[in-house]
């Protein structure tokens, strides 16, 4: 039985909150609508959205704990503006980056035992 190093274990245990996160289907669309707009005030980020603007905002406080939006302002009129935390996303980015090389590998070896 193999186990991973405990070195990749703080790590992993880092990445964690950031996938649980991204996990929810409100959520990611919450990060998708950022990424392609840009910072937005909740009015627009709950607007034509099939959840209330109470749970747009708990959302938003969800991704912002795992490090992924922060919200700045107040605005004047608008109210508080969210936007990406892009370092948020390099844990992520790193051990999906980590796994694609593991397949990868994987895939060689199979490669190579079915050529033989």
């Amino acid at each position: 039985m193999s186990r991973r190093p405990r070195a990749a274990r703080p790590a992993l245990a880092g990445a964690a909150p950031v996938f649980a996160a991204l996990g929810d289907e409100t959520r990611l669309r919450l990060v998708a609508r950022l990424c392609a707009e840009g910072p937005l005030p909740i009015a627009r980020l709950s607007a034509w959205s099939p959840v209330t603007r109470q749970a747009v905002t708990k959302h938003l406080h969800a991704l912002a704990a795992a490090g992924l939006v922060r919200s700045r302002g107040p605005g004047r009129r608008r109210g508080r503006v969210w936007e990406l935390q892009p370092r948020g996303f390099d844990d992520a980015r790193r051990w999906l980056d980590r796994i694609s090389r593991q397949w990868d590998d994987a895939l060689e070896r199979l490669r190579a035992f079915v050529e033989e």
